[in-house]
């Protein structure tokens, strides 16, 4: 029996997502487990598999097309199936079908595997030929991209449905002529999304100029999530600094020794893991019906990408050695940027590390990342004196600030937390074992 494929909830929350493009055409038979289409999310791109044989008998969601989660998309034939009544199973989920006067509303599709046509169905839009009408289709995706490196639509030839630009096309674009491309982005030259005028400082008097680049899908899910964050949690905050002579030589010696690089940053997250395991009231969040109290440390680190900023976990890292660490940060790191994480490879940490100590950044705050109660900020390691046995000495200090959500830690508890991961900084082998 033919069924509908619904939107997918893909991440966490969302109430929509855009059809990037179809994997199959109308007519065409499906695997489960074989990719149906490719859905741009606001974090990544994934990949929708079938989860049942049968044959693509009717696309409702043109690519491109941003649809609410649990809407219609397509129409799933049985193997076999010839003759669907699209317009009763749309009746059936609540959608409204619009049927010219005295049309059917039934879609069939020959054995040959040939496309299926409908009557009496809303069609999507269709996009007319692209060198026909003068204008350029492209997807949301491809278009942010080709923004990204400073490409310009107008020069690329879309793979996509009736000549559609996507994701694949710009990425072989940037591939073909990096040189032209950079060289294009640094003249200033017409790089940015058509229609998006850059207006002269006469055209408006008295302003300078200016261009409006349109917000990305992420762009707008951080600003959402950032700006819930610093309004509904009562945010509060504990610094420390941190001596970091023993772990500077320690992770010297390891590198010298080992194959793989540890950076500073793999020794925090073993830190953080290793503290919340020895204060466990510490890895908790917030729920308007309980305190939700974690078994194991997922620790969430903040990954700068060109769309946004996207915050990868490393599950369990109270269990797993600095190698391990290291080579799953860098994993996550290198996919995070290129658009290819999973949604669960993003969602559901316990604790976020946000460091900017590479930038040479002496302290910070962060933001909390919702529903986590707490986020810790590094700033860099720098030379400063100290007071060492009554004498002044000079050692490498990192300065860390903790921000805490206040409805489920407390300042006392905090304190506990932040003191239990300075000891673990500086005795880094006490983490180690």
């Amino acid at each position: 029996m033919a069924k509908l494929i619904k939107m997918p909830e893909i991440a966490a929350n969302a109430t929509s997502a855009v059809i990037v493009q179809w994997s199959r055409k109308e007519g065409e038979a499906i695997k489960a487990g074989e990719c149906l289409a490719e859905i741009e999310t606001d974090k990544a791109v994934i990949e929708y598999d079938a989860d049942s044989n049968g044959v693509l008998g009717k696309i409702l969601a043109a690519a491109g097309q941003e649809v609410e989660v649990g809407a219609p998309i397509a129409v799933l034939f049985e193997e076999g199936e010839t003759q669907v009544d699209i317009a009763a199973l749309l009746a059936a989920a609540g959608v409204a079908v619009e049927s010219p006067p005295g049309a059917g509303a039934t879609a069939s599709a020959s054995a040959s595997g040939s496309g299926a046509t409908t009557t009496g169905v809303t069609e999507p839009e269709r996009e007319p030929d692209a060198a026909a009408s003068g204008r350029i289709f492209a997807s949301p995706l491809a278009r942010r991209l080709a923004q990204e490196r400073g490409l310009a639509l107008a020069g690329m030839t879309g793979s996509g449905p009736h000549g559609r630009i996507v994701r694949r096309d710009v990425e072989a674009a940037a591939q073909a002529a990096p040189a032209t491309a950079d060289a294009t982005a640094a003249a200033g030259s017409d790089a940015t999304l058509p229609g998006i005028a850059i207006p002269s400082a006469s055209a408006a008097q008295g302003s300078a100029a200016f261009t409006d680049i349109p917000h990305s899908g992420m762009r707008r899910t951080i600003a959402r999530r950032l700006s819930e964050s610093k309004a509904s949690i009562p945010h509060f905050y504990l610094s420390a600094d941190c001596r970091m002579d023993r772990l500077l030589a320690l992770r010297a010696e390891i590198n010298a020794a080992g194959t793989r690089k540890i950076s500073v940053n793999d020794f925090i997250v073993k830190a953080v893991a290793a503290a919340l395991q020895s204060v466990p009231d510490m890895n908790v969040s917030w729920t308007e019906a309980a305190l939700r109290k974690y078994q194991q440390a997922d620790i969430s680190v903040a990954v700068s990408t060109e769309g946004g900023l996207i915050t990868p976990v490393v599950r369990n890292a109270g269990s797993k050695t600095l190698s391990a660490i290291s080579r799953e940060i860098v994993d996550l790191a290198a996919r995070a940027r290129s658009g290819a994480l999973a949604p669960n490879e993003y969602q559901g940490g316990s604790f976020t590390v946000s460091n900017l100590g590479m930038f040479g950044v002496r302290e910070f705050s962060a933001i909390i990342n919702p529903p986590q109660a707490a986020i810790l900020a590094v700033g860099a390691t720098l030379s400063q004196p100290v007071v060492v046995d009554g004498q002044l000495a000079v050692a490498q200090v990192m300065k860390v600030t903790l921000s805490v959500d206040h409805r489920a830690v407390d300042g006392a508890l905090a304190a506990q937390w932040l003191a239990a991961f300075q000891r673990c900084i500086e005795n880094p082998m006490s983490a180690l074992i």
